[in-house]
């Protein structure tokens, strides 16, 4: 018997078909990549996936953007880059770096490496519509999507990848323009500002997205976006203010998505639970990251709620068990995980956000043995 290529390990997972083993996925900080580098006597970060026995790739938007205003442009520059999708990011003269949307984001160092701090928010003091039609938004020709199937191919160098195209997100997008406190309390009181942001960010998300699958429709094989609407105890804000304002959005990527016959995972970090039902009435296939720490996401009680009928992606906590466990009990976990989540497919085990640079070399390696 042949055995199956990683795309369709990944695609009998989320038809709800036993695959042969679970597959897998995997993103981490950079401290964690040049960590494997040493190991494995490799920079490639194909490369290392390939010798963790990873099943995903992921191409993004930000690869092909190309601001004719832009100078020292660093996809590697992220340290929020945690897989192989270059991000885009404009380096400036103080070490900070800007993103396509204006944001700009500074290396904070703690005692394990560093991450990338938001500290300019350029809407913040907008409030007319005719200054935030003045605002410089990036625009569907920055884009050149005619290199994203030779990229794709690029990374099926030696097998079939089950390739996702990252689409962007949409409030975390528009909030990182204002701030969070001051986003919330405008969509809840005065939603007009933050409206129009989201809905300009949306309109060029799904222009991208149509485009991009235009180009490449056959060698992607899932669309994948990204909205934190929660803390680790709840919701950042109400399900009906999600209904009103952002479901319509998020609506908009599903049907694309679903147009062309994609399925859809999308990455929500913390206690999502009262949206889940809500999201699978959207056609949400895979749900990531899977935080088993926050409320109401325990394994057991998905399984149990939603099992045949969503994917999870992720579940192997990344804030105290990986960390602190022991290798043996990293394995066992997994396998718990596994059957747990996936007993009929519908499971992809990966953590539940980018592994951390405070997590040991063997845990990693544990987790991903056969």
């Amino acid at each position: 018997m042949i055995d199956p290529t990683p795309r369709e390990r990944v695609n009998r997972s989320i038809k709800f078909q036993q695959p042969d083993r679970t597959p897998r996925d995997f993103a981490a900080v950079p401290e964690v990549w040049q960590r494997l580098a040493l190991h494995f006597g490799d920079l490639d970060r194909h490369l290392l996936l390939k010798r963790l026995g990873v099943d995903c790739r992921i191409v993004s938007y930000d690869s092909f953007c190309q601001d004719p205003q832009a100078e020292w442009v660093d996809g590697d520059a992220s340290h929020e880059r945690s897989s192989t999708g270059l991000m885009w990011r404009a380096q400036l003269p103080d070490g900070s770096t800007r993103d396509i949307w204006g944001a700009c984001r500074r290396p904070v160092r703690n005692e394990f490496g560093q991450f990338d701090e938001l500290f300019t928010f350029p809407l913040e003091n907008v409030n007319t519509t005719e200054e935030l039609q003045h605002y410089r938004w990036p625009r569907p020709e920055w884009w050149d999507f005619s290199t994203l199937p030779a990229a794709i191919d690029r990374l099926n160098d030696t097998a079939q990848y089950h390739i996702r195209y990252r689409v962007g997100s949409i409030f975390e997008t528009a909030w990182s323009l204002v701030g969070l406190p001051g986003f919330l309390l405008d969509l809840a009181s005065a939603p007009a500002k933050p409206c129009y942001i989201m809905a300009g960010i949306a309109e060029l998300h799904v222009e991208n997205l149509s485009r991009a699958l235009a180009v490449a429709g056959d060698r992607i094989d899932c669309v994948y976006f990204y909205d934190d609407l929660a803390t680790q105890e709840g919701l950042l804000l109400s399900p009906r203010l999600y209904e009103r304002h952002i479901q319509p959005l998020h609506r908009r990527i599903f049907e694309l998505a679903h147009k062309h016959d994609k399925p859809v995972m999308m990455h929500c970090c913390g206690s999502v639970y009262p949206l889940i039902p809500r999201l699978i009435d959207l056609g949400l296939a895979i749900l990531n990251p899977v935080q088993t720490s926050a409320k109401n996401m325990a394994p057991e009680k998905l399984a149990a709620e939603f099992g045949g009928r969503l994917v999870f992606h992720g579940a192997i906590d990344v804030q105290e068990f990986l960390p602190r466990a022991r290798p043996d009990e990293v394995k066992r976990q997994a396998a718990l995980t596994a059957r747990t989540l996936g007993a009929c497919g519908g499971y992809i085990c990966a953590g539940s956000h980018h592994i951390q640079a405070d997590t040991p070399l063997e845990n990693i390696l544990a987790l991903y043995s056969d």
